[in-house]
């Protein structure tokens, strides 16, 4: 489900009716007066066989001071920003306002593909104001009626082609994992292009800084902040060409996703839409940045998303925020550092950043970092050499022999990247203790140094090769029946 769809338009011209029909649920309240939708409502859109993010927004209102209108309006522009297709819709029976014309301005300049849409167009009585809708300069406006559920067949024909083409984006920008090595761990390694970008998601808990983090690294405020958490409700992805201090610039992808509260406290459901969101976006990356309140650092929350990242086989990079108004700062990093060796074992190496997103200190190190994590999530060991390393790894310390067998690790090789995944060939895979495979796994990151990235150690049963094996049997047979016949 790729594409989103976000429903604007005057107040009281039948948004939220049109949501609840495209949902297929009650979602949003609906009521003849005008301004009932204040915040922007996420929904599983379905209309024929296409599938779709919707979003129900609030009425525009020609409002841009910090009154509540002013807001809500604001708000309502974002979502018009962060959508793939806005469906503008107007009152058929009142016609086309002034506050049409300005919103039909603005769409035009900020949206990607707008569809108008004549709500409320049952009967006679909204004729005169489908046809003052051509005068907006947007196409010929859909007629519909949210109410009664008429018009949709002609909405999913507006819809279908640009489903299809967000579709085929959204394969094109998912990031390529597991990719699978031949037997001399050879195989294409993506490259970083401005049409394949590095993509980053930047995770954490509400009021962690991840916009302004990532305001302060585009340099310009696009993403809104303030000192109210949960200001963020989706993820959204900005594209940027993040140069170092000698003008080196690496191509990105960059997920601002919504803060990750625990699921107890998730109780609004575009909250629990917005996590999910955030989910995805972990999904979609190669890296994930997991931003961190210095003054309340490794949450049980934050432990939770880090090791998301890890179970997806993402790159992690863990980056301590608000680092400028901390005081002891020695002493500080010394505890961080203890701490998330001793909580997130499973990442054990992965770089620790301190940055400022308010002042701007520490980006240059968060960007050498996250390229590193990078590289080390693509990295290949010959394997010949990891051959030499199990053997010097079997005689310092040999794997156990549960109830008296012993269990022989015959060969290694790596069969992946993206994250690193390695197979051993050895004789009773199941009876091999956890920690022992955590013993081989801490080795090959100290070894071939790649800290703090997942590693994906499969352990798999090799039948017994002897050529000779059953032969000796064989052979005595055929010798006894020799001797048999010369007597």
């Amino acid at each position: 489900m790729s594409l989103t769809l976000a429903i604007v338009g005057r107040p009281n011209v039948g948004k939220s009716t049109l949501f609840n029909r495209l949902v297929g649920k009650r979602l949003a309240l609906v009521d003849d007066q005008p301004g009932v939708t204040r915040d922007l409502r996420e929904g599983q859109g379905r209309l024929g066989d296409l599938r779709f993010t919707v979003i129900d927004t609030a009425g525009l209102e020609d409002a841009t001071d910090d009154s509540l209108e002013g807001r809500m309006r604001r708000l309502t522009e974002r979502a018009v920003d962060m959508a793939d297709v806005c469906l503008f819709m107007l009152d058929a029976r009142v016609g086309v306002t002034p506050t049409d014309e300005m919103f039909a301005e603005i769409l035009r300049k900020r949206s990607k593909h707008v569809i108008l849409a004549a709500n409320k167009a049952e009967g006679n009585a909204a004729d005169a104001g489908v046809l003052e809708a051509y005068n907006l300069g947007l196409g010929e406006p859909v007629r519909l009626s949210g109410e009664h559920g008429e018009g949709m067949t002609d909405l999913y024909s507006q819809l279908m082609p640009l489903a299809d083409a967000a579709e085929e984006q959204a394969v094109e920008e998912a990031p390529e994992t597991d990719i699978e090595l031949d037997e001399d761990g050879e195989g294409e390694t993506p490259m970083i292009t401005a049409e394949k970008p590095l993509q980053v998601a930047v995770v954490g808990r509400p009021n962690a800084g991840k916009s302004t983090l990532i305001n302060k690294i585009i340099g310009e405020d696009r993403l809104l902040t303030g000192p109210e958490a949960g200001i963020t409700r989706d993820a959204i992805s900005l594209r940027i060409d993040w140069a170092d201090p000698d003008g080196d610039s690496t191509p990105m992808r960059i997920f601002d996703t919504a803060g990750m509260r625990k699921k107890a406290k998730v109780q609004e459901k575009l909250e629990k839409l917005s996590v999910s969101d955030g989910l995805r976006a972990v999904k979609f990356a190669e890296v994930v940045v997991v931003l961190l309140d210095a003054a309340i650092p490794f949450e049980q929350q934050d432990l939770r998303i880090a090791d998301l990242a890890e179970r997806e086989g993402r790159a992690v990079v863990v980056a301590i925020n608000k680092w400028d108004i901390e005081e002891d700062k020695q002493e500080k990093l010394r505890d961080l550092k203890e701490s998330f060796e001793r909580l997130l074992p499973q990442l054990r190496g992965a770089p620790l950043v301190t940055v400022s997103a308010k002042t701007g200190r520490g980006l240059e190190r968060l960007r050498a970092a996250i390229l590193r994590a990078h590289d080390i999530w693509n990295r290949r060991v010959p394997t010949a050499a990891l051959n030499r390393w199990l053997t010097a790894m079997l005689e310092q310390h040999p794997p156990p022999a549960p109830q008296g067998r012993r269990i022989k690790l015959r060969y290694m090789t790596q069969v992946k990247t993206r994250p690193p995944g390695f197979v051993v060939m050895c004789s009773h895979p199941d009876k091999m203790p956890a920690s022992y495979t955590r013993y081989l796994v801490n080795g090959l990151r100290e070894s071939f140094d790649m800290p703090g990235t997942p590693i994906r150690l499969t352990l798999r049963g090799q039948g017994d090769k002897n050529p000779y094996k059953g032969r000796r049997k064989k052979n005595a047979g055929a010798l006894a029946k020799h001797l048999k016949g010369r007597a």
